[in-house]
């Protein structure tokens, strides 16, 4: 039996190569004789664009350039096909990780050093760039990537806003005549783990800014500043940022992105896994094991493991999925694409200590799959 192990990141406990190493550690230790292929995966969350990286074999290049709060900082993404696309993870010019919790300021945060990387990738001739966007600490609607493209924010003086985003409340308009030129002749694909709008109970504010500090006023501050920013990019460029999916990932950039420059929001597995050629490794394999933190109706809302039991379900292979966290009332619609769904948990336990035991939990989990499928191979 050969099984394809393709695990999204277990957060705050394993990535997602090492949620793979751990499911293989334990199929391998079991009496199952089989061969694995660890194939991680990444919906477009913290880590994707690494894992595009390494998969492509891409040259990885370091840059200077600003964290959240305009700090300088060294950061990097990675050239593929041939130096002709480039692959940044937003994260590690404007992510979470890079602040500490008494730092949090989403009114003060902002994507400059994002877009630094962007005008470095194009330095390089890259006629493509895939931005990877989870794990960011702002809430700026992209106007930080923006301005590091040259694009400038004016209030009713004429005069440039710089403080973003709590700036953005003055905004009159948007010029982009000192917009790169370069960007005219280059593609921008943004990897969507996530579908909430820019606006509203389930956009960008509400939903995501209480994780980057975002008190509940700054949340209603926050919202309102986005909604007056997308009035004024449809004003400027006819585009409406408050219609799209996943206008809301990563403080609203995606929306931004999509409104200043016509970048492309794409569903962020299903991206993944055909740049990377998943398929091939599927046609070789009689069983998929996926899995991530948890599996749950959320789950069917375009999350990693989803996207790989649909093109494993279509190609006729079995799929077991693997979860720290399982509902008690599992949404009906998973059995539609996972043929097993299993909680790893060894009894009851504190999160904290769930979290710290994935790996092992991983590996007991998987060889107890595989002692069991032995059994069925020895009849």
């Amino acid at each position: 039996m050969h099984i394809l192990i393709a695990p999204n990141a277990f957060k705050h406990a394993l990535d997602a190569p090492e949620a793979a190493a751990s499911i293989q550690t334990g199929l391998l230790a079991s009496k199952l004789p089989c061969t694995c292929e660890c194939f991680p995966i990444g919906d477009g969350g913290n880590g994707t664009c690494k894992l595009i990286i390494d998969k492509l074999h891409g040259e990885v290049i370091n840059a200077w350039v600003t964290d959240p709060l305009g700090r300088s900082i060294e950061a990097s993404y990675g050239l593929v096909h041939d130096g002709q696309t480039a692959v940044i993870e937003m994260a590690d010019a404007s992510g979470l990780h890079l602040l500490k919790r008494e730092e949090l300021a989403p009114l003060r945060a902002n994507s400059y050093g994002t877009g630094q990387l962007i005008k470095a990738a194009l330095d390089k001739g890259t006629t493509q760039i895939i931005l990877g966007m989870g794990g960011s600490a702002t809430v700026d609607g992209g106007s930080g990537i923006l301005a590091a493209l040259g694009v400038r924010f004016l209030d009713k003086q004429g005069s440039e806003l710089t403080e973003l985003p709590a700036g953005l409340v003055h905004l009159h308009a948007i010029d982009t005549s000192g917009l790169d030129k370069r960007l005219a002749s280059c593609t921008i694909d943004i990897l969507c783990d996530v579908a909430n709008p820019l606006l509203g109970q389930d956009g960008a504010a509400y939903v995501f800014g209480p994780q980057k500090g975002a008190s509940a006023t700054e949340v209603a501050q926050l919202d309102a500043i986005l909604a007056h920013y997308a009035q004024v990019i449809l004003d400027k460029t006819g585009r409406d940022t408050t219609a799209i999916a996943s206008g809301g990932v990563a403080g609203g950039a995606s929306a931004g992105l999509y409104g200043v420059l016509g970048a492309r929001l794409v569903n962020g597995i299903d991206y993944f896994l055909q740049l990377t050629h998943f398929s091939e490794s599927l046609k070789k394999s009689h069983l998929v094991i996926t899995g991530e933190g948890s599996l749950d109706a959320q789950t069917l809302y375009g999350k990693g493991p989803y996207g790989v039991a649909v093109q494993a379900k279509a190609s006729k292979i079995p799929v077991i999925g693997l979860a720290g966290s399982v509902p008690m009332n599992q949404a009906t619609r998973l059995e539609d694409y996972f043929d097993m769904v299993l909680a790893i948990g060894n009894g009851p336990m504190p999160l904290e200590k769930a979290l710290q035991t994935t790996a092992t939990n991983l590996e007991r989990t998987a060889q107890q799959i595989g002692n069991l499928l032995a059994g069925f191979e020895t009849r």
